[in-house]
Parts: structure tokens; sequence; C-alpha cells
């Protein structure tokens, strides 16, 4: 069957957001990615019913699904849980879209490395010129940054010319976090922090009450209770946060990287149920990009 191209670009649009809505789409949501006008879409829509790729769902939550046959005509053997490897443009996911296949074209070059990259979704957003997100992906976690330049509307492929790749950790946070953990008690004073600090080069610890976390010092709190002209002796429970940020141990280290910036946080303490077993900084996930 020869589809034409804006009609691989409905269908592919149309699979794309059931999977990622799972209701029936309407003819407007897909104009609106492929950027077409919603009455080219509707006509388009009722010849690939005519051919049996969509079915029609009457009523206000209506819209329209891709039949089994739609499938089979683009060669997509999409499974029950697929994992989704999103696209983004300036930190912002392009919603409708996904890739389905990365191939490197160059990878052996010596000053380039361009990549074919197969999508679901309407092509039309893309410019040339586009920086692109690509990933994680599902196995290897493989993060590729890149420029668009080129698209192949026949193939859903657009043509990336990569600037920068890289494998996130893939272990758990575990296996990357700072042990045994060394901590203050609520009765240490600022004083005793400083020595704690120096005696074991960090610049942080949590605050325990006996078996309990209340709370974490750092050398910017103590340094800032100093230029507030704070006695030394003073507790450090005066100047701790007690809004902890935590994460369980077993949670992968990719899931907790974007945190750090999101929350301006320098470290988080790991747990093992109520228990805190170490702490993950900064410092220990750089350790990870030694090309950083």
């Amino acid at each position: 069957m020869d589809l034409s191209l804006i009609q691989k670009d409905i269908l592919i649009t149309l699979i794309s957001l059931y999977h990622q809505h799972s209701h029936p789409i309407k003819g407007e949501e897909i104009a609106e990615v492929i950027r077409r006008n919603p009455g080219t879409v509707r006509n388009q829509m009722q010849a690939l019913k005519a051919i049996g790729l969509v079915d029609g769902i009457p009523g206000p939550k209506g819209g329209y699904n891709p039949t089994a046959r739609a499938y089979r005509e683009l060669n997509l053997g999409l499974t029950e849980g697929e994992y989704d490897v999103p696209i983004s443009r300036g930190g912002e996911i392009i919603t409708g879209v996904k890739v389905v296949e990365i191939a490197f074209t160059t990878l052996c070059h010596p000053d380039i490395c361009q990549a074919s990259v197969r999508v679901m979704g309407g092509l039309r957003s893309f410019e040339i010129g586009d920086s692109l997100t690509i990933g994680p992906t599902p196995v290897n976690r493989l993060l590729i940054r890149g420029e668009v330049y080129g698209k192949d509307e026949v193939s859903q492929t657009l043509l990336i010319s990569t600037y920068e790749m890289i494998s996130l950790p893939k272990k758990q946070i575990k296996y990357y976090m700072s042990s045994p953990l060394i901590t203050l008690r609520t009765t240490d004073s600022l004083i005793d922090a400083i020595r704690l600090f120096t005696e074991h080069h960090i610049h942080g610890a949590p605050v325990m009450d006996g078996e309990g976390l209340t709370g974490i010092v750092t050398m910017s709190d103590i340094a800032k209770a100093i230029g507030d002209k704070k006695s030394l002796t003073e507790k450090v429970t005066s100047i701790m946060t007690t809004d902890v940020e935590k994460a369980p141990s077993t949670v992968h280290l990719f899931e907790v990287i974007s945190r750090f910036k999101e929350r301006e946080i320098g470290r988080l303490v790991v747990m093992e149920g109520e228990k805190p077993v170490g702490i993950l900084t900064q410092s220990d996930i750089i350790r990870q990009f030694p090309s950083l």
C-alpha cells in the first residue's frame, strides 16, 4: 500500500500520541504536532479510515485509534511495556515524538560523528540547526546531544551531527556513595564539626540523635554562622538544615543526578529503610565522568 508523505506523517503521529495517552486521539491534536491545518488532517483521517488503518471513535471523548494493520503497514513492531526514548529541545521534551532507532553513520571519522535518528511522530516541528538531546536509551543509558543538519520525511529520520555522547552510570547509588557514614551528634558544637571536617577532609555531615537522622551541617553553614558572629560553642542543631535530601540505596545513580542541580544541593544521604548508611556528593558523581 502506497501512502503519501502526509498520510505517513499523520499515522505515525497518531500511533505515538496513542501510546503516550492511551485514549482516542483527536485530529486537532495531530494537527498541532505536525503543524498542519486541522481540516487537512480530518480529510486524510477519512481516507486512512477507509483503507482500514484507523478506527473512528464517536462521542465527545472520541477520536481515532490506530489499527493493527497500521502497525504492519509502517513496519512497527511495538510491544507492551516498550521503553520510550525521549527527544528534547531546550530542556523541554517534545511531546508526540519519540526515538525508535539510532544509527551512527560516521562513528569512526576522526573529526565528525553523525547519526541518523528514526522517530515516531511528525518531523515538521524540527528545523535545521535545532540543538537536540536524545535519550537516555534503555539498556546503555546513552544520552546524545547534537544538531539537526537534515531530515528525511520518507523514512521519518532526523540527521544529527553529534557533539556529545554520555553513557550514564547504571549502578545503584550504594556503589558510588561514601561509607561508612561520618556523622555529628546533636550535642556536638560548631568547633566539633570543624574538627570532624578537617580530620576526615569532608565538607558536610548528617546530624544524628541516637539512630535517628535529624539534619545535616555543611562547611557553608558554619562559614555563614561565623559571619553572623555565632559562638563556636553553639550546638550544630542551631545551624543545621532539617530538610535533608535523602534517597534509597537501591536507586540508580542516573535517577538522582538531576536532583543536585534542580535542588541546588551538594550532597544527599543514602538510606536503607530508616537507617542512613552513606552519603553521595557531587564529587562522587563527577568521578564517574573522567572526561569532565
